[in-house]
């Protein structure tokens, strides 16, 4: 088993050059998949791990939270970044508290974003969005551990769409000492590659939650990290529903016959050597 430190380590230098893709499991049991699949690292996802306890996104509290950052962090030996929402805090006092507790659960990076969820105001005042990237920055530092911050500037996804007001937030969570950017819902080529120009020599993590892009053309793009948000989870609930549904509605069961097969995803649990038949 690779070591915190090691793990933390290794998430830096991914970040360095060429483009990875960090998928996004949901519960420990994807996260094992996924590791056995050969990705360098793994990202949390609020919303499908609060789909598992059967909450919506950004219902779940930060007691849940830092505990399913433990059981993710603690169930493979990959570097491991945690979706950390707002930092479950509005001022920054608060969320230096809570990423310092964060840095405590094993994982080797996580992000900070500047949504309020609050409709009418979707993003934190400006002032106020660096100073909380500035407060996880001083928690992280003093933590030691080398934790990688990622800032993130959620307007496309809360209703405010602007590349301008985007860049110029992201280029002032650079300059309060986050580590890598992050912009989710932005999706052409133009506006990517203007976000990566506006932080280089930073890295930028992409979310692809569709088939808009592929990893080359975004790597072509200068983009240093991939991510796919909820979007595993989805795909997953997806073929859940479509068959729950048949059932319900037509008394048939034609959809159970599509399922992964017994002995492939058992084998694959048994194979990780870390779960045993009780």
């Amino acid at each position: 088993m690779i070591s915190g430190i090691g793990q933390i380590a290794t998430f830096r230098r991914l970040h360095e050059s060429g483009c990875f893709v960090m998928p996004n499991p949901y519960d420990v049991g994807s996260a094992r998949v996924l590791a056995q699949l050969g990705f360098k690292a793994l990202a949390t996802t609020s919303a499908g791990f609060a789909w598992t306890q059967g909450k919506s996104d950004n219902a779940m509290t930060l007691a849940r939270v830092l505990a399913h950052l433990r059981a993710i962090a603690g169930a493979v030996d990959l570097p491991v970044n945690a979706d950390f929402e707002g930092g479950y805090a509005v001022e920054p006092e608060g969320v230096a508290a809570n990423v310092t507790a964060a840095a405590a659960t094993g994982v080797s990076g996580l992000s900070i974003e500047d949504s309020t969820g609050d409709a009418a105001n979707p993003l934190f005042d400006f002032v106020l969005a660096v100073e909380r990237i500035r407060a996880a920055r001083r928690a992280l530092d003093a933590a030691g551990t080398g934790i990688v911050l990622t800032a993130r500037s959620e307007g496309y996804i809360a209703g405010r769409p602007d590349l301008a007001e985007t860049i110029r937030r992201l280029t002032a969570f650079a300059e309060a000492g986050a580590g890598c950017l992050y912009a989710p819902g932005i999706r052409s080529r133009e506006d990517i590659a203007a976000v990566v120009r506006a932080v280089a020599p930073k890295p930028v993590n992409l979310l692809i939650g569709s088939d808009f892009m592929t990893v080359a053309d975004a790597a072509a793009l200068g983009v240093r990290r991939i991510s796919v948000g909820g979007a595993l989870a989805r795909a997953a609930w997806g073929g859940f529903l479509a068959a729950a549904r048949e059932i319900a509605a037509e008394g048939t069961f034609a959809g159970l016959g599509r399922a992964v097969p017994f002995a492939e995803i058992d084998g694959t649990f048994t194979r990780s050597g870390r779960v045993q038949r009780s």
